[in-house]
């Protein structure tokens, strides 16, 4: 069987950690948009029929945006099977809590308009707020609580993952600001897309709104560079210990990991080219700030986005070749090497891919083709299907 698979193991393994990167990426810029309208109700929209007009702006797209988290997490489940075990069981009061922020987002959409009662859209119009802020928070806390190594070890007997952490440990003090970097960034994500799509008072508040959350990006991701440079503790691993193409196994006898301060910053030695995540990060939020004041409309939505791909590439390239590091028991850490499915897995995993991929794609660019021009309230109030 092995014969029919064109790439070697360690090949499969780096393509899949690309493709974790880019649905990430996917769902950070389409449904980070989503949650950054939420985010930004209160804010840019102060008449009912201004509210609904937020509301219609997603509306039509957020469900097909949402699809992006999904593959996500089935790309952890199926080809990183030890990591999904691990964050899902060691994150699993904050990933709760990121559930019941999903589930209640659509309830809020769906439920909102139904009844004209004041009370009753104001209500959902605070969940619907509170479930943007929320998800965006938990994304941004999980990724720093990454770089600072979860506590975590393996019985060496049955494998079975023991995490040692607690819920509130994961709001430490470097977690919280890329949480509060996660938020910035859904927020600018939000109000382009309404500089875009909405006009009058909407859209001049959202775009003030845009050049505000794009500084606060720009300066929050500096500042947790400069963190992470100075005083967070990195992981260093020399994969060439690691014999190529071997079966998966965290507990490899040979496998050593030292930490050290400002160890994350290590690959970009290595490899200086990596250095442009960081650079578009920064860049693409600049841009996007510059151009929603001139507006810039799409293009402004387009330099935002790619200021996330920046800042989540960032994380990548920091942390290869690590998937999770391990605080408890650094040599447990897993990597991409040591906790992937089979190589058969990989491959049929790849060719499955190559189909539905470009089909979502289609699908959400007929959609937004489809769904294209300016949401107003007059294009809410005339539409009997509208939000």
């Amino acid at each position: 069987m092995d014969s029919l698979i064109l790439l070697d193991y360690d090949t499969m393994r780096h393509i899949w950690w690309l493709l974790l990167g880019v649905l990430l990426v996917a769902f950070a810029v389409m449904d980070g948009a989503d949650l950054g309208v939420a985010m930004l109700l209160p804010f840019v929209a102060k008449t009912d029929d201004e509210r609904r007009v937020l509301y219609n702006v997603i509306g039509p797209v957020w469900e097909g945006n949402q699809v992006w988290l999904i593959l996500a997490g089935g790309v952890v489940f199926a080809a990183w099977p030890l990591l999904y075990a691990m964050s899902f069981s060691g994150f699993y009061l904050a990933m709760m809590l990121l559930l019941v922020a999903l589930i209640l987002r659509p309830v809020a959409i769906k439920y909102r308009s139904k009844l004209t009662s004041a009370k009753w859209r104001k209500n959902w119009d605070i969940t619907w707020c509170l479930t943007g802020l929320v998800a965006a928070l938990v994304f941004g806390v999980a990724i720093g609580n990454v770089m600072l190594g979860v506590p975590f070890r393996f019985e060496h007997d049955t494998l079975r993952p023991v995490y040692e952490g607690s819920f509130f440990g994961l709001f430490m003090p470097f977690a919280l600001l890329c949480g509060l970097l996660s938020v910035a960034m859904m927020a600018l994500q939000g109000a382009v897309v309404l500089g875009w799509k909405t006009e009058g008072e909407i859209a001049r508040l959202a775009k003030r709104w845009a050049m505000i959350s794009g500084l606060a990006v720009i300066v929050l991701f500096i500042l947790g560079g400069v963190w992470i440079a100075a005083a967070v503790t990195g992981y260093v691993i020399d994969p060439s210990i690691i014999p190529a193409n071997e079966v998966s196994n965290p507990l490899l006898a040979s496998k050593a990991v030292t930490v050290a301060d400002g160890a994350w910053m290590n690959n970009y030695a290595v490899a200086p080219l990596t250095w442009l995540a960081p650079v578009v990060g920064v860049l693409g939020a600049l841009l996007a700030i510059v151009l929603v004041g001139r507006s810039g409309g799409l293009l402004a939505v387009v330099m935002s986005s790619l200021s996330i791909a920046g800042v989540i590439f960032t994380f990548g390239f920091s942390t290869y070749p690590f998937l999770l590091p391990s605080s408890l028991e650094p040599a447990a850490s897993l990597t991409l090497f040591d906790a992937s499915a089979s190589h058969f897995t990989l491959w049929i995993m790849l060719l499955i891919s190559t189909v539905f991929l470009p089909l979502i794609i289609a699908y959400t660019t007929w959609v937004y083709r489809v769904m294209r021009g300016k949401v107003t309230t007059d294009t809410v109030n005339d539409a009997p299907h509208a939000y």
